[in-house]
């Protein structure tokens, strides 16, 4: 029952056929296919419920129950539903190509976006990674400059503190 609501306003849409308010076709109220008479393909698809087969020029109601017709009903290359220049053949296989390529531009969108916003997230994590270890090596080049003091406050408690320079020349006197 949904495809027999939205199916003929996607391809009105696309086919620019003139529908009412709430998508309905502005025909008259739905009258079997069969039992008007048309007998040329414009007055059959007024009826978006209706099909028109080119093979035996008649008009015959879309089966609903089945998305496309059986080639029992009316071949597809000679089937017409919506417009009149278009086969159903046709109009499947535009229709198809159209959405396979909205579904892959739709992916490659997807891939691109998330990949960005990978490398901006590595470039962010990368840039604190830095600024840590950074931190810590000025934190332990502190530590290492108070240590040294303190030995060297330690040695010179002692007597232990090297001189600068502990070579010196002797003097005989």
């Amino acid at each position: 029952m949904a495809l027999r609501i939205w199916l003929p306003g996607i391809i009105g849409i696309l086919f620019g056929l003139s529908l009412g308010a709430w998508g309905q076709p502005t025909t008259s109220p739905r009258i079997g296919c069969t039992a008007t008479g048309n007998t040329n393909c414009e007055e059959c698809l007024r009826n978006v419920s209706c099909l028109w087969c080119n093979a035996n020029k008649r008009c015959i109601d879309y089966p609903v129950r089945k998305i496309l017709p059986p080639r029992s009903l009316c071949p597809l290359s000679d089937a017409r539903w919506g417009v009149c220049w278009v086969n159903f053949e046709a109009l499947i296989i535009a229709m198809s190509v159209v959405g396979g390529v909205l579904i892959l531009s739709l992916c490659i969108c997807c891939y691109c976006c998330c990949r960005s916003r990978k490398s901006k997230q590595h470039d962010v994590t990368d840039q604190k990674l830095e600024r840590e270890r950074e931190q810590r090596r000025m934190r332990q080049e502190e530590r290492k400059s108070e240590m040294k003091i303190r030995h060297d406050e330690i040695r010179k408690k002692y007597g232990l503190f090297k001189e600068p320079n502990s070579y010196s020349k002797f003097e005989n006197n």
